[in-house]
């Protein structure tokens, strides 16, 4: 792979990655005040930014290790378990992880596509870049779990090949009148709806029953084995609709409305799919089931990502309260490479790394383990801070 398509190690260009690079407050409209030393969308910068450093925390082990340590029942353990997937049916907030991701990154994705469009380039040379990006995603996303033990593994449970698809996706329908994306993310509801209730196949004829759905059936067909957790592939496409209505937030930041219309518009559609979706779950239509991505699920959590973006785009850029982003900023426009850093380089080798040498020094202080795990995982999240801080510093985003 060239250097060039990893890294840009001079000052980053307007056209860096969809994940990493800073985002342009282009396009700002009446009421909508850029930061004029930056020039950035403050609000999006952080909300990756936030993103990444809680799945930085996730990687190294501190949530499971709080959740060790504290007494079933107790507060810690409580809260501890929201950093966990609900095992089936419900919702808790470490769900709501992965569709902020990719709601992130379709709103990233209008920037892009109004930068590229500024600078001249057709609507071809936008799309090989698309797909370029997306071939990149897939293949860095497979790569992530090819080793498993002793042998090689092809998986497409991961958010990076789900991503692949779901921003080629919402690039090809960008030009659409935003009433027909909306339309066009709801039909991919409905059909996923189709699939797993229709489709009267043997043994996987229960659509919300967890290893006999028809998410299962199809994962056999591409990667011959089901998910003992219940992950399955096509979770890519009704998640789709996430990376379509972070878009057509993007497109409504990026009008020339003003900042109370943008915000109108953004927050009357996230309480509408958030309605319906609790709708759907509480009349025993489709319940709310994370691993499948059934259709309640994907309305709920778009709808609080669309409130999400609301409040820190008001409280953010149009309020400029631009105070202590720094902290998070700075691990968002490196997302990318700390993302792949940590699921490969921190997963396989240095968390157990940072357990041992940190054990080592402060054992013989008396401290127990779980405290001692404790503070491993402070130290390895700070490495990992640091990491992106250098990059930052050295002016190097990786991107896509």
């Amino acid at each position: 792979m060239e250097k060039s398509d990893l890294t840009q190690p001079k000052k980053p260009s307007k056209d860096a990655g969809i994940l990493s690079a800073p985002i342009d407050a282009v396009g700002a409209s009446q009421g909508q005040q850029s930061n004029k030393k930056n020039d950035r969308l403050l609000s999006l910068d952080f909300y990756r930014g936030l993103i990444m450093v809680l799945l930085i925390l996730e990687s190294t082990g501190i949530y499971e290790h709080l959740l060790d340590m504290s007494a079933s029942g107790s507060f810690v353990h409580s809260l501890a378990e929201q950093f966990t997937h609900m095992p089936w049916h419900g919702l808790r907030f470490w769900d709501f992880i992965q569709p902020a991701f990719m709601f992130i990154a379709g709103t990233a994705l209008a920037f892009s596509l109004k930068r590229q469009t500024d600078k001249g380039h057709s609507w071809k040379e936008q799309g090989m870049y698309a797909l370029k990006r997306s071939g990149w995603l897939f293949f860095w996303g497979v790569l992530i779990y090819a080793v498993r033990g002793d042998h090689l593994s092809f998986e497409l449970w991961n958010v990076l090949t789900q991503l692949s698809f779901t921003l080629l996706v919402a690039f090809l329908i960008f030009r659409w009148k935003v009433t027909y994306q909306l339309l066009f993310s709801i039909g991919l509801l409905l059909l996923t709806e189709c699939l797993y209730r229709l489709t009267d196949i043997p043994n996987f004829n229960q659509p919300f029953t967890d290893q006999h759905n028809f998410g299962n059936y199809v994962d056999l067909i591409l990667m011959n084995k089901i998910n003992g957790d219940g992950w399955v592939a096509i979770n890519c496409l009704p998640t789709a609709a996430h990376t379509i209505w972070g878009a057509v937030a993007g497109k409504w930041l990026l009008s020339q409305k003003t900042t109370n219309d943008k915000l109108l518009h953004i927050i009357v559609l996230g309480f509408v799919v958030i309605v319906i979706g609790y709708a759907l779950d509480l009349t025993g239509t489709t319940p709310i089931i994370k691993r499948i991505a059934t259709s309640s699920f994907t309305l709920v959590t778009g709808g609080y990502c669309l409130i999400a973006l609301a409040f820190l785009y008001y409280w953010i850029d149009a309020l400029q309260h631009t105070r202590y982003l720094r902290f998070f900023t700075i691990v968002g426009m490196n997302s990318i490479f700390i993302y792949l850093f940590f699921e490969i380089v921190v997963s396989y080798w240095l968390r157990d790394y940072a357990n041992t040498l940190v054990a080592g020094v402060i054992t013989p202080v008396g401290i127990s383990q779980q405290t001692t795990l404790i503070i491993a995982s402070t130290v390895l999240f700070f490495v990992q801070w640091y990491l992106c801080y250098w990059l930052y510093k050295k002016k190097i985003f990786f991107k896509v």
